[in-house]
C-alpha cells in the first residue's frame, strides 16, 4: 500500500520544502523495547528528515526515550523554521505542526511530569506540555515580528476515548469515542483559527471539515484562484464567515466515510442519517435494516432514533439522501483514486 510513508510519497515530494518527524504512528516507539521485536530482527522504528529533491534520511532513533522529548524537538524544528523564513517579511511560509502528544504510548517529559496533581495525572501533564509547546511556537511568530500577519489553526483529527492508557479528556454529551464512527463523539472536535485584526474573536457552533482548512486559508490568502479546477474539491471556502462577510460557514452537510471507503452517515445541520455504525473497536460495522435517524440539536447523545418513534420525521432523509446523490454522481464523473495508485490528472 502507497501512503505517506513511501519513498516518492513523503512529505518532500509532496510539496514540503523540508520535514522532521515520523512516517507512521506514535505506536513505533514502544516497538524496540519488546524482546520479540528483537528476536526478529526487526529495523527500529526511525525519525526521519528530508528536503525537496533529495530522499528522505533516518535522524535518529524513534524509541521510548525519543518520545519522551518528541515534541519538545518538535517545537524546536518548528521555531527555527520560523526564525529563518520570516527574516524575508515580503515571502509567505507555510508550516505545518504534529505534535505527538497525546498519542500512545503515554509518557511525559520531566519538565512536566507531576505538575497537574489533582487534575488528571499523566493526562493532564501531558497537556500542560502542548499547551506549552503551543506557546513556544506562538511566541516564536511574535517575536520575528509577524504575528499580524500570520494565521494560525489549531485543530484535532479525532476526539477522545478508547484505548489511550492515561484516562482524562471528555467527549460531553456526544455519543461514543474515537473508535465508535460515526456518532458524533468519534469524530466531532473543537478547532481554533487566529488572524490578529483580521478574524474577530468568537465561539461558533457552525459546522466545518478538516477538508475545508484548504480552500479555506487560500481565501483567506487571497489565493482561491490556485484552487486545482480539474477535479472535485471536497473542501468549501468558509474565509467570508471567519473574515465576519457572511454568518454562515457555507457548509450545511457533511458525508463520513468508514476506513473500508463505504458511506457511513451523512449530517446536515442538526440531523444525523446513519446508513452504517460500531460500537468500539472490537465490535463489527453494523447495516440497519433502516437508516437511524437523529436529531443532535435535542438529542446530542444519539439516543432517541427518530424514524423509530415517529415516522413523519421522514422528510428528514431527504436532505441526507440528495447530498448522497450528488457525491454517487460526482464519484461516476471523477472516480476515487484507489490506494498506491498513480494519479495523473482526470481526463477533460
Amino acid at each position: 500500500m502507497a501512503r505517506g510513508n513511501t519513498p516518492g510519497r513523503e512529505p518532500n515530494d509532496q510539496g514540503f520544502d523540508e520535514w522532521w518527524g515520523i512516517l507512521n504512528t506514535s505506536d513505533e516507539a514502544a516497538y524496540s523495547q519488546y524482546p520479540l521485536w528483537r528476536a526478529l530482527g526487526l529495523p527500529a522504528p526511525q525519525i526521519w528528515e528530508g528536503r525537496k529533491g533529495s530522499p528522505s534520511k533516518p535522524a535518529a532513533p524513534f524509541d521510548m526515550q525519543a518520545k519522551i522529548f518528541m515534541d519538545e524537538n518538535v517545537a524546536k524544528h518548528s521555531v527555527d523554521y520560523i526564525k529563518r523564513e520570516a527574516k524575508d517579511k515580503s515571502k509567505p511560509f507555510f508550516l505545518y505542526v504534529g505534535l505527538s502528544q497525546i498519542h500512545p504510548p503515554m509518557v511525559t517529559h520531566p519538565d512536566f511530569a507531576g505538575k497537574s496533581t489533582g487534575r488528571g495525572g499523566i493526562y493532564a501533564d501531558i497537556i500542560g506540555e502542548m499547551d506549552f509547546r503551543v506557546g513556544q511556537i506562538l511566541d516564536a511568530i511574535k517575536d520575528a515580528g509577524i504575528e499580524n500577519d500570520t494565521i494560525v489553526v489549531l485543530s484535532s483529527d479525532n476526539a477522545t476515548g478508547g484505548v489511550l492508557g492515561a484516562g482524562g479528556g471528555s467527549n460531553g454529551p456526544w455519543h461514543g469515542n474515537f473508535f465508535t464512527p460515526p456518532f458524533e463523539g468519534s469524530y466531532r472536535v473543537p478547532a481554533m483559527i487566529r488572524w490578529p485584526g483580521k478574524i474577530a474573536p468568537a465561539v461558533s457552533n457552525e459546522m466545518l471539515a478538516a477538508e475545508d482548512w484548504m480552500p479555506t486559508l487560500a481565501g483567506l490568502a487571497g489565493e482561491a484562484q490556485r484552487m486545482p479546477t480539474d477535479r472535485p474539491i471536497d473542501g468549501i471556502d468558509a474565509s467570508a464567515y471567519m473574515l465576519g462577510k457572511s454568518p454562515k460557514s457555507g457548509r450545511d452537510t457533511y458525508l463520513f466515510f468508514s476506513s473500508d471507503g463505504e458511506l457511513m452517515s451523512v449530517k446536515w445541520n442538526t440531523v444525523k442519517v446513519i446508513f452504517r455504525y460500531t460500537e468500539g473497536i472490537e465490535k463489527p460495522i453494523v447495516k440497519p435494516y433502516l437508516p437511524l435517524l437523529y436529531d443532535l440539536s435535542s438529542d446530542p447523545g444519539e439516543n432517541v432514533n427518530l424514524w423509530e418513534y415517529n415516522m413523519e420525521t421522514g422528510w428528514m432523509f431527504a436532505p441526507a439522501l440528495k447530498a448522497v446523490g450528488d457525491y454517487m454522481k460526482s464519484v461516476a464523473k471523477y472516480p476515487n483514486i484507489k490506494t498506491g495508485q498513480e494519479f495523473d490528472g482526470y481526463r477533460q
